[in-house]
């Protein structure tokens, strides 16, 4: 007996210390997007729908901000992702509303290269895909404008990412539109003068100002389809 008492003691001890160690604390979550909210319709304003990845998320707000009191600018609730995920999900994005607009791009996650040394979606892909998503898109009768995909920068990026050639996607997006009497929205003609203080560096996002910069674009360009 003598001898347990020592070691009851000293686990004593060490179950003390335990208990009064704070607890870890929990990683902070981060705040929803704002663009990704869900808006009220202003009654008799038409509504427009914006379709894209990451970098359509950067200027939805300055657009709606832009379109304020002309439009409903609506958004997907996601990151658009490749033209696959596209493909899934494009009839629960539209749902059964009626829409005026609709401002759409799939490229970057497409031009990706994965682990296995393939591109997300490969051209043949790409442009099947393509396809698909525009006849479902004509079906609502709304005013179709195609968002060519933005510049990737040269060089090792961050985080470490490989992209195929921008133009080889985009020429063959620029052939579907023009077959089915998409109207185009140059966004990356638009941005190729200013990258250089626009984009961040080593990446394939923008500045505030860069996202400003293109929404004042996509904003004239719904506005033109919207006059017609």
């Amino acid at each position: 007996m003598n001898r347990l008492l020592p070691a009851l003691a000293f686990l004593f001890v060490l179950l003390s210390a335990t208990a009064q160690q704070p607890a870890p604390a929990a990683k902070a979550k981060r705040a929803p997007n704002p663009a990704m909210d869900p808006i009220q319709d202003v009654a008799g304003l038409p509504r427009v729908l914006l379709i894209g990845d990451s970098i359509s998320i950067g200027y939805t707000l300055p657009v709606r901000k832009l379109l304020e009191g002309k439009a409903n600018v609506h958004r997907i609730p996601t990151n658009g992702g490749p033209t696959k995920n596209g493909v899934a999900n494009i009839a629960k994005w539209l749902g059964t509303s009626k829409w005026d607009v609709i401002h759409f791009n799939w490229g970057i996650h497409d031009l990706k290269y994965m682990p296995d040394g393939k591109r997300q979606v490969e051209p043949t892909d790409y442009e099947a895909n393509l396809r698909s998503l525009v006849a479902t898109l004509k079906k609502t009768e709304a005013k179709l404008i195609w968002a060519t995909t933005t510049p990737i920068p040269e060089g090792e990026l961050n985080p470490p990412r490989k992209f195929g050639q921008v133009k080889e996607y985009n020429d063959i997006a620029a052939r579907v539109m023009a077959e089915n009497g998409v109207a185009i929205d140059d966004l990356h003609a638009h941005i190729t003068p200013q990258l250089a203080k626009m984009q961040n560096p080593r990446d394939v996002h923008y500045t505030s100002a860069g996202s400003d910069y293109l929404a004042k674009q996509v904003a004239e360009e719904i506005g033109k389809a919207l006059a017609k």
